[in-house]
């Protein structure tokens, strides 16, 4: 007996009231909870356990839609992937690409806010402020921390270095410290 797919129609998917599960066939089931909240889910088969992958309830993701991510699916299945964790991998790779975009302005006021605590006055806080205001972020401020390399940190050194040895020490160091606080948050 040949397996069906698309059992369900929008009218049988709208008129569903008790709660179970409603299958559309190659793994797709419309899920109706004792709360009578209606949502999609995928099952699929891996070393022999059957595993549940949800796919939005039903107000946001049509009949057709689910249809669509299932085929999906079933296909990553086919050439040895498990869609759980690609979808894991994917939103990973997402939150990577997001933290990637924060700019060294963001990471410097994080930073400061972060140490103000443990600085013995507010006065600290205000050179911070003040010293990287001035000099680093019209040079880099706007740009991606995962972007600023040595090129870019001489860039913003190089002006001041001869006539404020003392101001560009502390700037450079003061840079160091953000970056290198921005590095170990990923």
């Amino acid at each position: 007996m040949a397996r069906t797919i698309g059992k369900l129609t929008a009218l049988k998917v709208d008129k569903a009231k008790e709660p179970g599960m409603y299958g559309d066939g190659g793994g797709l089931y419309l899920r109706i909870t004792p709360d009578r909240a209606k949502n999609w889910v995928f099952r699929f088969m891996l070393n022999g356990r059957a595993r549940w992958m949800g796919m939005g309830p039903l107000h946001t993701v049509s009949l057709l839609e689910a249809r669509k991510r299932a085929s999906e699916h079933r296909l990553q299945r086919h050439d040895g992937i498990d869609p759980i964790e690609a979808r894991r991998a994917e939103r990973l790779k997402v939150r990577l690409e997001a933290a990637k975009a924060i700019t060294f302005k963001e990471c410097a006021d994080g930073y400061i806010k972060a140490h103000r605590a443990g600085w013995r006055n507010g006065k600290h806080a205000s050179q911070w402020e003040a010293t990287l205001a001035t000099y680093a972020e019209p040079v880099i401020g706007k740009l991606s921390v995962q972007s600023i390399d040595t090129a870019l940190v001489l860039k913003v050194l190089e002006p001041i270095w001869t006539e404020k040895p003392e101001t560009a020490s502390r700037v450079r160091g003061r840079m160091e410290s953000i970056l290198d606080w921005a590095k170990v948050r990923g």
